[in-house]
């Protein structure tokens, strides 16, 4: 077995030990128990597991247990505790849990831990931070989820963004580049027609899998309710980022049976932020993951039915109940609902870019996207706060960091504290009136040709990584034109519209051209693009709810 350092260099290391008054509070939720050395504690592909704590003598946190590639990932002792963020999600286990010698152990079942996140201030704080450190640090080192497909293969590279939007430790085994990928299938008795394959322990392997495949595999929250589709809800949002995670908590806190859907993993574009540093009572800052996680934490609490992996495809409304239909054929029916769908970043207008896009071209910059370019120059084009935020953060680990923007400027899209951090950091160069108009590359992306746009002049950068941050696209296709929007498929909503079709009244603030559906966030015509912005039309719109059943005269149950 693979030694692994404990500390800080585990990948599932604690910030410290608990101490005497946290170990008090978790006994009170749960029972001691002795344990045999090897015992295992939980296995690879359990839907869930419980939170234990060492009491006495030590445990493992073992990858492929009792196979020839066993690795340890982490080890802990007295007052240490085992997990990491997938058990407040509901993701299946992908590690097992084994205890290394003779022991004593605290066993809290996982649905008190639940309660304690949402009702524990401090002990929240603590377990969440720690969590989240444990799958940046597991998304770094690759450990998890192992997939093996070409770079040049379309379906592998649609895999690899998805499983960095969802943040998922991931293993890529390239088959262009690394000649154990293609051992492994030999050994695996795989031809290449059924990649990408991907590997999950403790699981039947996927072969050339596709969105259901995937979404079956990582199941829905642990506090999720199925939804009948014959039962008619108060509220429904579509879109589970910012604006959608706190229309769904706050409706839900408000005593409305709500629902709340998104296409992959809860947080949105935000939840890919390495770092928001404006946002209300976090004056260090908070990261997107960290953002997502407790949003959706809270939103459970209240009771919210979350469903992840539901990508919509349709929308019908008749006699006020709207009905929103997926593309795996779940439907979903309320009599109120809010769009938060977001925008999808706009690719990058380059000339054969879509071969490196998830391999080399990213749009999107956390820790699993920026541990393919250590130590090497990378690329970030884009002049708002999300390529600005982007930059700041690849500079820790790559060097130089070239910001690429078309404007003259970075103070007409970005704000200040953005622009003093990035011109005090000698990593980033910033390069104004610049676009991209070429990629270079051979088994991997080497570099980027680009034109001086005041003097026409080219030149070549080299660069081992693109990440792109270039504006968006509204992500109102599946609505069919049913709903007014702007030329640029923004939805309109309260002043910008004249009156419902109706007649009988003028739209709500937030209120689209169909009476009962709203719209928060940046899939809204003219909104502003700040997550605050979004959390504040989310629990607007609620609001505007309540309102609009007392205007028009309906009983809201």
């Amino acid at each position: 077995m693979d030694p692994v350092e404990r500390g800080e260099h585990s990948a599932w290391a604690p910030v410290a030990p608990l101490s005497g008054d946290q170990l008090k509070r978790l006994a009170a939720l749960g029972s001691e128990f002795p344990a045999n050395s090897g015992e295992i504690l939980f296995s690879a592909g359990d839907a869930s597991y419980d939170f234990f704590v060492v009491l006495e003598g030590s445990a493992d946190i073992v990858d492929r247990l009792g196979e020839a590639h066993e690795r340890l990932v982490a080890s802990y002792g007295p007052a240490e505790f085992l997990g990491e963020i997938g058990m407040l999600t509901g993701e299946h286990s992908r590690f097992a849990g084994v205890m290394k010698t003779p022991g004593r152990l605290l066993r809290v079942p996982v649905h008190q831990i639940h309660m304690l996140v949402a009702q524990d201030a401090g002990l929240s704080e603590y377990i969440l931070r720690t969590f989240l450190e444990r799958r940046a640090n597991l998304m770094r080192r690759g450990a998890g989820l192992t997939l093996i497909g070409s770079r040049y293969d379309e379906r592998c590279r649609a895999l690899l963004q998805s499983f960095s939007l969802s943040r998922t430790a991931l293993h890529w085994m390239d088959l262009e580049e690394q000649p154990e990928a293609e051992a492994l299938l030999r050994e695996l008795r795989i031809p290449v027609t059924d990649l990408p394959i991907v590997l999950i322990p403790g699981r039947p392997l996927l072969r050339n899998p596709q969105p259901a495949d995937i979404a079956a595999e990582f199941g829905e929250p642990l506090t999720a309710v199925d939804d009948d589709d014959q039962d008619v809800g108060d509220l429904l949002v579509v879109g589970g980022g910012p604006g959608g995670l706190a229309a769904a908590m706050y409706g839900a806190s408000e005593g409305l049976q709500t629902t709340l859907i998104d296409a992959a993993a809860f947080g949105g574009q935000a939840g890919t932020s390495s770092r928001i540093e404006n946002y209300l009572g976090f004056p260090a800052g908070l990261s997107g993951a960290e953002l997502a996680a407790r949003g959706t934490i809270q939103a459970a609490k209240f009771g919210v039915r979350l469903h992840r992996n539901a990508r919509v495809a349709a929308f019908a409304s008749q006699n006020g109940i709207h009905t929103v239909t997926c593309d795996d054929g779940r439907a979903f029916r309320a009599r109120d609902v809010v769009i938060a769908t977001g925008v999808d970043y706009r690719r990058l207008a380059v000339p054969g870019i879509e071969t490196w896009e998830g391999n080399g071209v990213y749009y999107s910059a956390t820790v699993a996207e920026a541990r393919y370019a250590p130590g090497r120059p990378v690329a970030v084009i884009g002049g708002a706060n999300s390529a600005g935020q982007a930059a700041m953060f690849l500079a820790r680990t790559s060097d130089p960091v070239y910001l690429l923007i078309r404007g003259h400027d970075l103070e007409h899209s970005m704000s200040r504290y953005l622009i003093d951090a990035i011109t005090s950091n000698p990593k980033i160069h910033v390069r104004v009136r610049t676009e991209a108009v070429g990629i270079t590359a051979d088994s991997s992306v080497t570099g980027l040709e680009v034109v001086d746009r005041t003097t026409s002049q080219r030149s070549a950068l080299e660069v081992a990584a693109v990440f792109v941050f270039i504006g968006a696209t509204p992500c109102t296709g599946w609505l069919d034109n049913q709903l007014a929007m702007d030329p640029e498929g923004f939805l309109l909503t309260g002043h910008d519209l004249d009156a419902l079709a109706t007649g009988h009244r003028a739209p709500f603030p937030f209120e689209t051209s169909v009476r009962g559906v709203f719209c928060v966030g940046d899939v809204r015509s003219g909104s502003v693009k700040r997550v605050a912005t979004a959390v504040g039309e989310g629990s607007a719109a609620v609001r505007l709810v309540f309102e609009r059943h007392r205007v028009d005269g309906e009983d809201m149950l």
